[in-house]
């Protein structure tokens, strides 16, 4: 799928996580695209593999490379982003977006569970955004994309912690936004706000509902009335990655249909 204006992530080295299916890889075919150098990581070692060379063999050349990631684990992360910034030549753009949920009130929720999601969904950020760090100060300059949810404005007591640990990406975007401007660091860093998109996070509710009625249950609360689409998420992630974002630091980015204004 080509795009309006292309080359606007020309020159860029973008690390993206949990980039084998949805979102993620989205993302990643998008800022190819664009022009963009992609370093993709998963933990599906076979799936990451696929999806750079789709996008080499899409671009004609080497613009993509993978690796397996366990993104809660912290040897990994400082091996990985030496291996990426060597094959790209450095790192300019580190989009956070692996994450998982897990269902249950506060009394129901499971001590594991509650850890589980909140090592994926914020520790890990923080993990990304530490490491990654001097070699964006290398490459400035340069920006973070975290995806966080619509879940962070919207209540789900059945999303307890999902909801708490989207919260927490968005304040940790804008905590490292406004700590990078006040150094005169040239790194910018936003946060993403979807509502349900159509990726396979979703599929399981169309196989046990069937197609009509649980696109109902989807869009229930968004005036829009439809699902997203990733490319509605990876058009916004190539914005904020992109120099015309230039003035664009701690902001939330909501890709929601207007869910989060009723």
């Amino acid at each position: 799928m080509s795009t309006n204006h292309p080359g606007r992530l020309q020159g860029k080295k973008a690390f993206i996580t949990g980039a084998a299916g949805g979102l993620g890889k989205a993302m990643a075919q998008m800022f190819a695209r664009q022009g963009a150098k992609v370093f993709v990581t998963d933990l599906d070692a076979a799936a990451i593999a696929s999806v750079a060379a789709e996008i080499n063999q899409e671009a004609g050349s080497t613009v993509a490379w993978a690796a397996t990631q366990d993104v809660r684990d912290e040897a990994r992360w400082l091996a990985v982003l030496d291996e990426a910034a060597t094959a790209m030549g450095g790192i300019s753009v580190l989009v956070n977006n692996a994450g998982i949920g897990a269902l249950g009130g506060v009394e129901a929720l499971e001590p594991k569970d509650w850890r589980r999601v909140m090592d994926i969904n914020v520790e890990a950020v923080y993990l990304g955004c530490k490491h990654a760090m001097k070699f964006l100060k290398e490459n400035a300059p340069a920006s973070i994309v975290n995806i966080s949810s619509l879940a962070a404005h919207k209540v789900d007591p059945n999303y307890t912690v999902y909801n708490t640990s989207k919260a927490a990406v968005a304040m940790l975007s804008k905590s490292i936004a406004v700590d990078c401007a006040k150094q005169k660091v040239d790194i910018r860093c936003n946060s993403i706000h979807p509502a349900f998109i159509r990726t396979g996070i979703v599929e399981p509710f169309f196989k046990a509902m069937g197609e009509e009625e649980a696109t109902k249950k989807l869009i229930r609360g968004v005036p829009m009335a439809r699902l997203g689409d990733p490319d509605d998420v990876a058009y916004a992630a190539v914005y904020l990655a992109s120099n015309e974002s230039r003035f664009v630091t701690a902001a939330e980015m909501l890709i929601d249909g207007g869910a989060a204004a009723v």
